[in-house]
């Protein structure tokens, strides 16, 4: 249920019974020695296509570059500002909003994306608070980060435990390598589980986590495991966009 796919003639028929749609984003971002710089936005594509497929709702072209500063001492990391990711968020919503669509459901791969996204948020509201716009619908927004489901906690605390970790995870690897099972590698790592730790700028987090990582050991992801990840998220995420889309 692509919306590029589809032409303006499908849209307008989809928004005679339905107004909800799903917008994956993500990052273009380092994840470590073995993982894909497009992870972040590759595992919320795959997602959000499975859910609309699902579910039966239009999938919006993914926003792939987010906001991701701190990775840019490692080559091939992209980043928007927050306040240009801000406006584009805006002026999508608000192309969308114009035709009718009235639920916009994030489905997010990029840790760091939080904060901008929800600042987004608050701008759409109240630009539509302040123009008193009353005689259109209400627009509601929603942020959703697959990996934080009940199902896929539980799941990679099965397969991964302590080596989880929060950057360059085996479990983003590991739906990547079943997406895209060509780029598979695995690479010695030292040490094998990545340290923890904060960091301020691009460079103090490469002097922190000079391989990328962070608390993680990707040597555990396989393609399998990616299957079961892949499922568990679209199983989760499908409920929880069509219970939010039915208040």
């Amino acid at each position: 249920m692509q919306l590029q796919l589809k032409t303006w003639q499908f849209v307008e028929d989809y928004l005679k019974s339905k107004t909800g749609i799903i917008i994956p984003i993500g990052s273009t971002e380092q994840h470590g020695p073995t993982g894909l710089i497009g992870t972040d936005a590759l595992t919320a594509e795959m997602i959000g296509r499975g859910v609309g497929e699902k579910v039966g709702a239009l999938v919006a072209p993914t926003i792939s570059v987010g906001m991701a500063q701190h990775h840019l001492a490692f080559p091939g990391s992209m980043t928007l500002r927050p306040s240009t990711l801000i406006a584009l968020i805006k002026d999508q919503v608000m192309s969308l909003a114009r035709h009718g669509f009235t639920r916009f459901y994030f489905i997010n791969g990029h840790g760091g994306n939080v904060a901008t996204v929800t600042a987004s948020f608050s701008e759409i509201y109240a630009d539509r608070s302040m123009e008193r716009l009353s005689n259109q619908p209400p627009i509601k927004c929603v942020l959703r980060n697959w990996w934080e489901s009940a199902g896929i906690r539980g799941l990679s605390r099965e397969l991964y435990g302590n080596a989880e970790g929060s950057h360059a995870t085996p479990s983003e690897v590991a739906l990547t390598w079943y997406g895209y099972p060509e780029t598979q590698q695995q690479k010695p790592m030292e040490p094998r589980i990545a340290a923890t730790g904060s960091f301020a700028d691009a460079e103090d987090y490469r002097r922190n986590f000079p391989d990328g990582r962070i608390g993680s050991d990707p040597n555990l992801a396989t393609p399998e495991h990616g299957k079961r990840i892949y499922e568990t998220a679209v199983t989760d995420v499908a409920r929880d966009y069509e219970a939010w889309v039915a208040r």
